[in-house]
């Protein structure tokens, strides 16, 4: 009995492996604050290039280079100079409304996103304007994580939609002669 008493404080003693427990504590919050920079800074590249999409798209719209504008149009658009994300024309809902002249009432500022779990997609708005009115466009994607199980991807996945809403909004007057109904 004393030769495993003397046995078990000797081991107590020994400090082999303390730098072990620190690793193993650590590591965890460590690879986790990396993957989610790694998902953030993905989630703004995309941001960007959606923003940029819908820039040159509404540009052509604003000049008049499709007279019967459609969704499918603008989001084939939008998607062409997109390519950062998959199934782009399916995971995009657009919204194209007039602003009202003489009270300046915005839309919504929640954007319409597409709905994942649901077999019928929301209604949007998506009627071109007369010439000089001032248009608001739309356009809400939904994103997948590209790293799953990081801390960012967690947040993102509680989302009841299955995915994440980037939003990319810009505002065009329609040009006398441009295309406008």
């Amino acid at each position: 009995m004393r030769r495993l008493l003397s046995r078990l404080i000797r081991l107590h003693r020994r400090e082999d492996g303390t730098s072990s427990i620190e690793f193993v504590l650590l590591f965890p919050l460590f690879m986790s604050l990396f993957l989610s920079s790694i998902e953030m800074g993905v989630v703004m590249l995309r941001q960007v290039m959606l923003d940029r999409a819908l820039d040159i798209a509404v540009r052509d719209l604003r000049l008049g280079a499709w007279p019967n504008t459609t969704p499918e149009i603008l989001k084939s658009r939008i998607c062409d100079h997109l390519g950062i994300i998959a199934n782009c024309e399916q995971e995009m809902l657009l919204e194209l409304q007039a602003v009202s002249a003489p009270d300046y009432t915005l839309p919504d500022p929640a954007a319409t996103c597409r709905d994942r779990s649901a077999e019928i997609q929301p209604v949007v708005t998506f009627r071109d304007g007369p010439e000089n009115e001032l248009m608001i466009v739309r356009a809400c994607v939904l994103i997948d994580p590209i790293i799953p199980g990081s801390g960012l991807a967690l947040k993102m996945q509680a989302n009841n939609r299955d995915g994440f809403a980037l939003v990319a909004t810009s505002a065009y007057v329609n040009e006398p002669g441009a295309g406008g109904s």
